[in-house]
């Protein structure tokens, strides 16, 4: 009877929300929508204009410098007192959290605040210290260039070629958005980027599922 009783416990001690695993640090701040200034800047020319190009930038890439390693950022606002999540768009059909690849030798919060700096900043040679980058929410693996992403990496995979870390990125109370003629910054709440993958991928929808943990303090202007 006294073992059923510990197991009662201990079940109900991981669902109830004051049970004692309280994390602060799991509560997040997001700012209205309102709060941010949104401009523009010269375009960065594309790298890719067809999925071959991509294929074979990434071929050529591999065989220089092997497996390849980008970081890409959670950005989260308010609107409509549901949290949104901040997403580039290029060429009305294509949808990236904003990132990019790293350097070699560079580190994954230096290589993402200087991805930002460079997409979303006005000064694009920045150290980019003005971005808070938080955890590592997850990561996803290409295992041949032509292949879907996926968040592990497959057991017949030994080399896999295309690495993709996600980070929650905090945003300050306001700040001004500077962001490439040739794209757009679109606030899509996080219901419609639920298991979307046709629309945003496998990376994108899966976003909401990885910040179930966090518990949103919606402040408002």
């Amino acid at each position: 009877m006294g073992e059923e009783e510990e197991e009662e416990v201990s079940v109900t001690a991981l669902h109830h929300p004051n049970s004692g695993n309280d994390d602060q640090s799991l509560e997040f701040d997001i700012y209205p929508l309102s709060s941010y200034y949104f401009g523009s800047k010269d375009a960065v020319p594309s790298k890719d204009l067809t999925l071959v190009d991509r294929v074979l930038r990434m071929k050529s890439n591999y065989a220089a410098s092997g497996i390849r390693t980008c970081v890409e950022a959670v950005l989260l606002v308010e609107l409509f007192k549901h949290p949104h999540l901040l997403l580039l768009q290029i060429r009305n059909s294509i949808y990236k959290l904003p990132g990019g690849r790293l350097r070699p030798g560079e580190s994954d919060t230096d290589g993402l605040k200087r991805k930002l700096a460079r997409k979303l900043s006005v000064n694009e040679d920045g150290d980019g210290s003005e971005w808070e980058v938080g955890e590592c929410l997850g990561m996803w693996w290409r295992p041949d260039f032509e292949t879907l992403m996926y968040p592990f990496i497959p057991p017949n995979v030994k080399k896999p070629k295309e690495c993709t870390k996600v980070f929650l990125v905090k945003l300050p109370e306001s700040r001004k958005f500077i962001v490439p003629t040739n794209m757009r910054v679109l606030a899509v709440p996080l219901c419609q980027v639920h298991e979307n993958h046709k629309t945003y991928g496998q990376i994108i929808s899966g976003v909401p599922q990885l910040l179930s943990k966090f518990s949103f303090n919606m402040i408002e202007s």
